[in-house]
């Protein structure tokens, strides 16, 4: 059975509805799940006029939410209060039907949380967002490239705040990295910690948190028989990581781990949520509001993003598959 996997647009104003329906044209991608778009009539129609592509005829079924009306006029590159509302009722319609096992995941393309906020919502971003909805207490984002890849203690907070770490919280972390790349990589992964002072704090000479809080995090997680390593300094790590001693890093905030991935593979870099009870991956770029309504985005990150949701989702569908074949089998020996 192939996976049904939902694919929210992001921004109305943005690039997002342009690049789904550009990677749905892709005869190879399309086959790989059932695939529906949560959207506005008015935004498919806006950026199928500009990339030349009629919605109706792509292989996907059309999921309107309503939140804007049909013969709205788009506003292209826009930042609107009205915009910000409808992205997120994408996404809280893309959220309930994988809740309800109608998805079996979901694909989002870029928001702009300045225009979320703008509505008078308080909003930091997808992952948090979704951890909400879903009754999640915590979440973290995994980046992944076919390179490497990084999950981060901390994402969408000051810097400030992203310092004052905490022994449990990177763990966990680890756990949740640790469990998302056994499951693509069908084995455990070698895992590699980032320091967060220079040089990994240099034994103490500039800062304590590492030999501290962050060592500590990573002798648990080796007795709970996880193979990593670290604190390593965080200037040279990833480049370790390229040569392929870490199939994983762990990085202690957001741009400690964004800068690097988007470095090693901007095109190919797909975002994706842990520790809520749905799958979700999304595009690692903004809404791209100074090409928007231009017809020049380029739709390679969406598609990173939907062919690993359909990987992922499929593997699930085959493991319960399996699961309920070996049930079957065990209840009929006597």
């Amino acid at each position: 059975m192939k996976p049904h996997i939902a694919i929210s647009i992001g921004d109305p104003a943005g690039v997002g509805a342009e690049v789904a329906l550009k990677a749905l044209t892709d005869p190879e991608l399309a086959q790989l799940a059932r695939w529906s778009l949560i959207a506005d009539h008015a935004a498919l129609n806006a950026a199928g006029r500009i990339a030349d592509i009629d919605p109706a005829g792509l292989p996907c079924t059309i999921v309107a939410t309503g939140d804007l009306a049909e013969d709205h006029p788009i506003a292209f590159g826009q930042l609107r209060a009205e915009y910000g509302l409808a992205a997120i009722g994408y996404v809280r319609r893309a959220v309930a039907m994988c809740m309800s096992g109608e998805a079996h995941a979901m694909v989002t393309a870029p928001l702009n949380k300045e225009a979320v906020t703008l509505s008078g919502r308080a909003f930091t971003g997808h992952t948090e967002y979704i951890a909400d909805l879903t009754g999640a207490t915590e979440s973290r984002m995994l980046l992944v490239s076919e390179k490497l890849s990084t999950v981060h203690v901390s994402t969408h907070i000051p810097l400030e705040q992203a310092c004052r770490l905490e022994t449990s919280r990177i763990l966990r972390t680890l756990e949740l990295g640790h469990e998302a790349l056994t499951l693509m990589l069908q084995r455990p992964p070698r895992i590699g910690v980032c320091g967060l002072n220079p040089h990994a704090g240099e034994h103490g000479l500039f800062g304590a948190q590492d030999h501290e809080i962050i060592a500590p995090a990573i002798a648990q997680a080796r007795s709970l028989g996880m193979e990593c390593s670290g604190p390593w300094p965080p200037d040279t790590i990833f480049v370790r990581g390229l040569r392929g001693e870490f199939d994983l890093i762990v990085a202690m905030y957001h741009d400690q781990g964004h800068i690097p991935m988007k470095l090693i593979d901007f095109a190919d870099t797909v975002n994706v949520s842990l520790g809520t009870p749905i799958l979700r991956t999304s595009v690692d770029h903004g809404t791209a509001f100074d090409i928007a309504g231009r017809n020049l985005a380029d739709a390679t990150n969406m598609k990173a993003a939907m062919r690993l949701a359909a990987r992922m989702a499929g593997g699930k569908l085959a493991t319960a598959a399996r699961s309920t074949a070996a049930s079957a089998t065990a209840g009929g020996v006597r």
